[in-house]
């Protein structure tokens, strides 16, 4: 790319956009006015571009309606946007900035305008955000038509709480939008302190004389962004400049202020239960009455109509008058309320769900999260030099930024906070620039800066990333593979430390990010904590192609591990072996669409209302006609091996974790996928997706209407076997018939194990016949069979014992010789003798190192009240000895001791859903 002519700074917001720029060769920042639709076929400029967009349907709008100066438009963005969405706004797109960095969903799927009627178009977040740039660059191509856009260097601001999926997908957008490579993102704290230094000029060091700590607060329309930076004096004197601390994501801001206002209206007006139309309409209408009440020149009262959608009376529409005074106290005390030095938010289990959708944060109090922001950085403030009072860094100065502080009464709120906080000494507000396009501004002086024009903030990475490994009794710890500071485009080998890779199996790698004060070196191992957010983990098999395991080894090898980060947040994960030649693999996390897993919603796995219909409309999601839409399609049509590998993930972008689907969901899916049985001859790939979705779709096999009809017509399938008898999608066919084996009756159960269980081991493999493969899932499935007779069972457990390191995890053992089966009933239990048997067995091995040992023999040995099961006194007493020294679960000493019931948790265990870990420690 040729030297650019301009610098470009672009701030992609949540509410507005805006455009600046300056020549490359000298400082001089302007910015644009932006061309938009303010009427049909009506075009006028104006300082933002609301970042709204409307999806008309075909003949909605006259010809010529969507005109502007370069070309007819699509959809509709900007100012006009918003008038055409306040009559119809289950058309209008808004706040898509806070959906792209929502991982809860497919960030690329057309869920947007949500909850909008079936029929309705929709748009994904990370299009809507392509068209807003798209419009961007139109307004600068056309205005600059001899230096178009691709050839400058363009900077786009994003929330400092973005992560590396919301950054990347940002990047996408633009490269998708026609920018060129030359394409950087910066913080939106960062940009407008840059903008700050660039406005001060050489004032600068005496504007910042003797501050050590700067506190950047950015209340937008979507998000709350803190940002804390070093002030150093440099050689010359002059202030230099450094980021050490980012708040994590939160999603806090103007949004939530509407949302607050809105059901204010609601209460004033008496009314509740608005569908999603009304609701958008009505939030829609308080944002134009909140931005009219405090802004400049402010009415004493402006009325919000609520009109209940299809009413055309005048009687059908309320009008609720809003005050000046009453907005002001609404968010003054709900938002910026008169906290302590100590108050901070609880720690929230699960984000805040609104109408609307998006994960809000639950305290909506940002005096909360700025206490809680600054008090997890002290360390880092202390070693600045900064005042600590009582654990609660003291900054010296503070910039603020984002519309929110418009409103005088806000930000004098928060300066009295932050007073009282310190004893009634006041911090100083700096003097911002403009609180709507400081961010684009200083986007350009970033750029400005990095080409010689200014100072430069530094920093390396605030982010630190781990990835679960298994230590001692299968506790999981978390190592260091990207510490914080680490650069972009670099890279890194953990030579101290030896993990062992576990080879032939399907496992979890689980991946971690830390945003706090702790610095871990590469190669550190610390406990899976609140502290540390989890990210979407990397499922897969990594097979031991040269061959080189052994049978008496546990089906890992030694590895070293190394890591790259490159510049858009791709974290590349490299094994290497110790012996040599060495041998690779790669896992490369894209970072893209993880959400944190909820353990609560997980254990919502299975619906047992047994009185309403699976699939019934009135208990599915609103949104699951998009779900059956991407089932159809991707199972209905041939479609390339890649796409069909997807199909899980977009169906998680729409419903959401799979663990949260409910029972009618999961039945709705199986049934759908079942019309859909051809699709498994069209490849491997085809067959191995069909199989895991409509597994889970069936599973447990029990307790939903139509489960028998259901599982009938899947048992039809079982005498014809996999259509690709691979290794692989025998494993897959093993686990189909393992997570439905609670509903299989005592014949199938016995007719699995007839045609499996000589498989198990090589000696008495049928020389003839189709070959089964798979032996580590088969095992599993035919544990799982609890309805078999206790004699079956004990031959299952000899066979295992004979080769367990093959036939992998001891829970097999452990559920096979069950003291009390989830579902099998009492009959069916192997008498404590052979329990025991076995048991010894288990005592045998290391537990800290033996994957289900510990958790096989609390099954074993687990207490149930009933002398004819129960093992003897003295040997469960040492099973629950041992138990403690492993430092297993109290919850599992327990049970060997008491009779207690599983907890959801080692139910979910016990019935195998959890991959192990894919990496585990030397010890």
């Amino acid at each position: 790319m040729s030297e650019p002519q301009f610098i470009v700074g672009i701030d992609l917001g949540t509410t507005h956009c805006a455009l600046a720029a300056s020549s490359a060769t000298h400082a001089s920042v302007k910015l644009f006015d932006l061309p938009q639709l303010v009427a049909p076929g009506e075009v006028t400029s104006k300082p933002l571009l609301p970042s709204l967009l409307y999806l008309p349907t075909e003949g909605e709008l006259p010809g010529g309606a969507t005109q502007l100066p370069w070309g007819q438009a699509p959809h509709v963005v900007g100012e006009l946007a918003g008038r055409l969405g306040a009559k119809v706004p289950h058309r209008l797109v808004a706040s898509a900035k806070s959906w792209i960095c929502h991982g809860g969903i497919n960030r690329r799927a057309p869920v947007l305008p949500w909850n909008a009627p079936e029929g309705e178009p929709q748009i994904s977040p990370y299009s809507a955000s392509v068209q807003y740039l798209a419009h961007l660059k139109a307004i600068w191509d056309a205005e600059q038509p001899s230096a178009p856009l691709k050839e400058q260097d363009v900077t786009i601001t994003v929330p400092a709480s973005f992560d590396e999926a919301a950054r990347e997908l940002t990047l996408d957008a633009a490269k998708e939008a026609g920018y060129g490579k030359g394409v950087r993102l910066i913080e939106e704290p960062q940009a407008a302190f840059y903008d700050y230094l660039g406005a001060q000029g050489d004032a600068i060091h005496e504007q910042l004389a003797g501050a050590k700590l700067v506190l950047v607060v950015d209340v937008g329309g979507g998000t709350t962004d803190l940002t804390l930076l070093k002030v150093i004096e440099g050689e010359d004197g002059s202030p230099e400049l450094e980021r050490i601390a980012v708040g994590g994501h939160l999603l806090l801001g103007g949004d939530n202020m509407d949302a607050a206002l809105a059901h204010h209206v609601l209460e004033k007006a008496k009314r509740q239960n608005l569908d999603p139309s009304e609701w958008s309409a009505l939030v829609q209408s308080v944002r134009h009455a909140k931005e009219t009440l405090l802004g400049d020149n402010a009415p004493e009262e402006v009325i919000v109509s609520l009109q209940k959608r299809g009413s055309r009376l005048i009687g059908g529409t309320q009008s609720i008058p809003l005050s000046k005074a009453e907005v002001n106290e609404l968010l003054v005390d709900g938002f910026i309320p008169k906290t302590g030095p100590g108050d901070v938010p609880e720690k929230e289990k699960r984000a805040g769900l609104t109408t609307l959708g998006l994960p809000y944060a639950t305290d909506p109090a940002i005096p909360r999260h700025i206490c809680a922001f600054l008090r997890r950085h002290a360390e880092s403030a202390k070693e600045v030099g900064a005042t600590i009072e009582d654990g609660l860094p003291r900054p010296d100065v503070v910039l603020l930024n984002g519309g929110v502080f418009h409103a005088p009464a806000l930000v004098e709120r928060l300066s009295d906070v932050f007073a009282q906080w310190y004893g009634g000494k006041p911090i100083r507000f700096l003097e911002h620039t403009s609180l709507s396009t400081a961010v684009a501004s200083g986007a350009v002086r970033f750029g400005l800066a990095r080409h010689g024009h200014g100072k430069v903030i530094t920093g390396g990475a605030v982010r630190a990333y781990y990835v679960g490994v298994q230590g001692e009794n299968e506790r999981m710890q978390a190592f260091c593979v990207a510490p914080r500071g680490m650069e972009d485009n670099s890279s890194l080998e953990v030579s101290n430390r030896v993990l062992n890779l576990v080879l032939n199996r399907e496992v979890s790698f689980p991946l971690y990010v830390y945003t706090g004060d702790r610095v871990d070196q590469a190669g550190a191992v610390v406990p899976v904590d609140d502290e540390l957010e989890p990210m979407a983990p990397i499922q897969t098999i990594l097979r031991d192609k040269a061959g080189t395991l052994h049978e008496d080894k546990d089906g890992t090898i030694p590895v070293m591990l190394g890591s790259e980060l490159d510049e858009l947040g791709t974290l590349k994960l490299n094994l290497r072996t110790m012996e040599l030649p060495p041998r690779r693999w790669r896992l490369q996390f894209a970072l893209r669409d993880g959400a944190p897993s909820d353990s609560d919603a997980a254990k919502k796995t299975e619906d047992t209302q047994k009185s309403t219909k699976a699939g019934s409309p009135s208990v599915l999601p609103d949104n699951f006609s998009k779900a059956r839409k991407v089932v159809n399609n991707l199972l209905g049509k041939e479609h390339e091996a890649a796409k069909i590998k997807g199909i899980r993930k977009e169906l998680e972008g729409i419903l959401g974790p799979r663990g949260t689907w409910s029972g009618p969901t999961c039945r709705a899916l199986f049934d759908l996928c079942l019309k859909h049985q051809a699709v498994r001859g069209q490849s491997a790939e085809h067959e191995v997706q069909w199989l895991r979705l409509i597994g889970w779709g069936l599973r447990p096999g029990i307790g939903m209407l139509g489960d028998t009809d259901r599982l009938n017509d899947l048992w039809a399938l079982y005498a014809k076997g996999p259509k690709f008898p691979s290794k692989a999608n025998f494993g897959e066919w093993w686990i189909l018939w393992r997570r439905v084996a609670p509903g299989l009756d005592l014949a199938k159960s016995e007719r699995l194990f007839s045609d499996a269980h000589l498989w198990l081991l090589p000696e008495t493999s049928p020389k003839s016949g189709q070959r089964l493969s798979g032996q580590a899932e088969m095992m599993q499935m035919l544990a799982a069979l609890e309805r078999l007779p206790a004699a079956e069972k004990v031959t299952l457990g000899d066979t295992y014992l004979k080769n367990p390191k093959k036939l992998s995890t001891w829970l097999s053992l452990g559920r096979l010789g069950s003291r009390s089966p989830i579902y099998g009933g009492e009959h069916s239990v192997v008498g404590p003798e052979i329990a025991s048997r076995w048991l010894e067995r288990v005592l045998e091995l290391d537990w800290k190192k033996t994957e289900g040992a510990a958790f096989a023999a609390t099954l074993l040995s687990r207490m149930t009240g009933d002398a004819t099961r129960d093992l003897d006194t003295k040997l469960r007493e040492t099973v629950a000895e041992r138990l403690q020294e492993a430092g297993s679960a109290k919850s599992w000493r327990e049970m060997v001791l008491t009779p207690k019931n599983l907890s959801d948790k080692d139910a979910s265990k016990m019935l195998g859903e959890a991959l192990p870990v894919g990496l585990r420690l030397e010890s």
